[in-house]
Parts: C-alpha cells; sequence; structure tokens
C-alpha cells in the first residue's frame, strides 16, 4: 500500500475555493470506488507545509490506474509520500486540446469551470455497459474487466458521447471535447447559440485543426425546430488521416423538444447545470419565469431519459435554496432511473453565494 498526496489546483473564485478541498475529496472517493475497484482508502485534507492535500493510500496503483486520477477536476499535481518526503509523479490524463478551449470563453453565470468537469466526471462514472458491469462504456464497445481498462477515464476508452440538455454557452461541451468525447447540447437563447458558435469557429481556425463547421435549421413535419451548429474536428492531423475525430452538436431550441432533435438511447451520459433562479430563471408550466427548476424539470426528463442508452447516466447539479434534493430525487425516480450512492456522493454540496447552495445528483437508467 502506496500513500499518495493530491495537490489542489487554485482557484479564480474565492468562495469556491473554501469548498474546492472537500469537493475534491468526495470526487476522488468516487473515482475510487466506481473506477479503481475500491482500491482506495483514508481519504482525508491533510494540511503540508502551510497548504491543504487531499491524502489517501492506494492498494496495487499502475501507472493506467494514475492515469485515470490525473482526470480529477481539481489535480494541480500528484505526489508519492516517501516518509515525510512528496515525490512528484508525472501523470497524465484524457486531454486531448489546449485548455483555452476551457478558460477562454468568459462570461456573467458561468459555472465554475473545475466544477463543470467535476459534474461530468462523476456522471460518466456512473455509466454501465449494457451487461451491467461498472465503468465499462462507449457506443457498442466491448466490456472489459472493472478497474482502469474499463474507467470511461481510461488512456485507451472508447469516447463518450455527452448531452447538455441546457448548455448554455457551451462549457459543458468543451470539457466533454477536451477528453475527446462527442458532446451535444440545446439551447433556448438565440444569443448564447451565436456566442458560441462564433466562438468556437473561432477558435478552431486559430488553432489551425482540421474541421468542419456548419449551421442549418432543423425541421421537423415541415416546420422549423431551431438550428444546429454541427462541428467535426481531429486533435492532430494523425487523428484526422486515421479518422478519429470528434463530433460537436448545438442546437437552438426548446430544451423540452430534445427528443425530437436526437434519436432515442444516443447519449451515454447526460449531464446538466439547472438554472440557480437568481441570475437566470426558468421556464415551466405555461412558460412562466420562476426560480424553481422542478416544473421545467418535470416537463423534460421524460424526453432526456429516452435519450440515454440503457446503462447511461444523467447528472445534475441545482441550487438546493430553491428545490429540496428529495423532490428533485422523487422526480428522477418517476421518469425511470435509479438515484446513485454510495461513498463520496454525499460531500457535493458547498455554497457559491449567498443565493445559491450549490449540489449534485446523479441517477443511471437500467
Amino acid at each position: 500500500m502506496t500513500a499518495y498526496a493530491l495537490l489542489i489546483h487554485p482557484s479564480a473564485n474565492r468562495v469556491y475555493a473554501e469548498s474546492a478541498v472537500g469537493l475534491a475529496a468526495a470526487e476522488l472517493t468516487v473515482f475510487g470506488g466506481r473506477a479503481l475497484g475500491g482500491r482506495l482508502a483514508d481519504v482525508t485534507v491533510t494540511t503540508i507545509g502551510g497548504l491543504p492535500y487531499v491524502t489517501f493510500t492506494g492498494v496495487d496503483l499502475t501507472d493506467r490506474d494514475l492515469s485515470v486520477l490525473a482526470n480529477l477536476s481539481a489535480r494541480y499535481a500528484f505526489f508519492a509520500c516517501d516518509g515525510d518526503l512528496l515525490r512528484p509523479l508525472e501523470v497524465t490524463g484524457r486531454d486531448r486540446f489546449d485548455s483555452d478551449l476551457i478558460t477562454i470563453p468568459k462570461y456573467a453565470g458561468k459555472t465554475n469551470e473545475q466544477f463543470t468537469k467535476l459534474l461530468l466526471n462523476v456522471t460518466a462514472l456512473a455509466t454501465t455497459d449494457r451487461a451491467g458491469t461498472a465503468g465499462t462504456i462507449g457506443t457498442g464497445g466491448t466490456a472489459v474487466a472493472v478497474g482502469a481498462a474499463a474507467s470511461p477515464f481510461g488512456p485507451d476508452s472508447p469516447p463518450l458521447r455527452v448531452l447538455d440538455p441546457m448548455c448554455g454557452r457551451g462549457t459543458t461541451l468543451n470539457q466533454a471535447m477536451m477528453y475527446g468525447w462527442h458532446a451535444a447540447g440545446v439551447e433556448i437563447d438565440g444569443k448564447d447559440f451565436e456566442v458560441y458558435a462564433n466562438f468556437i469557429r473561432t477558435w478552431l481556425k486559430h488553432k489551425r485543426l482540421k474541421h468542419s463547421a456548419e449551421i442549418a435549421p432543423v425541421r421537423r413535419n415541415r416546420a422549423v425546430l431551431g438550428r444546429r451548429l454541427a462541428v467535426t474536428l481531429a486533435a492532430s492531423k494523425d487523428d484526422h488521416r486515421a479518422g478519429r475525430t470528434v463530433d460537436l452538436t448545438m442546437v437552438h431550441a426548446d430544451t423540452r423538444r430534445s427528443r425530437e432533435v436526437f434519436r432515442a438511447g444516443s447519449f451515454d451520459a447526460i449531464v446538466t447545470d439547472a438554472p440557480y433562479g437568481v441570475q437566470h430563471g426558468t421556464r415551466g408550466q405555461a412558460d412562466r419565469l420562476t426560480r424553481d427548476p422542478l416544473g421545467l424539470l418535470a416537463e423534460a426528463l421524460p424526453g432526456w431519459v429516452a435519450l440515454l442508452r440503457p446503462g447511461g447516466a444523467l447528472g445534475i447539479s441545482w441550487n438546493t435554496l430553491v428545490a429540496a434534493r428529495d423532490d428533485l430525487a422523487a422526480l428522477l425516480v418517476k421518469a425511470g432511473l435509479e438515484v446513485a450512492g454510495g461513498p463520496g456522493y454525499g460531500g457535493f454540496a458547498h455554497r457559491v453565494d449567498q443565493a445559491i447552495v450549490r449540489d449534485l445528483i446523479v441517477a443511471q437508467r437500467a
């Protein structure tokens, strides 16, 4: 058994930084249970040299295991503990593109990038293959043994297909693409759609990446449902020649009509950050503006669940001050999902500001 220390990435958001260490410990615990077969123990927060670290022990962790843990949302540096000394470890995660894909977009109401990554991570970890093997994912892939090789974060694992049905200006889409996963989003705000389309096309040209990008109307029953941005890109020329491309789709439409836009069972994971009802409300029944997201979610969830493949998972973050966890869990169960539980899942609630206490919930389609 080896002892390890995780140094947390500094956060520009002071309030979020106060919660980041505890969130990292909870996320690490979920990774240990879902991706590493329970081979992590003694996860705790330890002060070393005046700085907070998340320390833990691991049983027979391989380089491949550490490459899975390299995808932790707050990971800044990993160390092996040799007595009182910390030995730096070189670890590489799944990132396929430059980090400015995530960091360049700045706008009011943007969810903290580390938390977006955390939400995507714990949702992806809750996916299973059609045979029920935890961590074995992909579209039509072959089941492999539980552990790092079976995790969606294994360096050679097949790409997930991820949907954010309330994607705003695309933070979740960009993070999914960073992993080399296929990303799709639905957004009702036309300005957000235009801003994201302009950003991603400019970014792709600046990076000189092989890609195609076009915007076209989405029609159903001869009527225009919305607009679709369709992008195909490759991380390198070699990937392009080998056909290792990433698909990105963003649709300007009402999320309650998502089922009309995409094929049933076409996504491994659905990940979304519900409007908090502070800067942005939600439109529920009769299109009334409200701070409570439950009305909108009750209408949208049946369509979202239909888009998940069996064994796929859905993760939602929301403001607990405007909607109770039990009420949201009841909606997920009513929609045919099973809420995930176990070590780590109870450690994600944190204060964002005086009007927002954010939490997340993950559920799986049987």
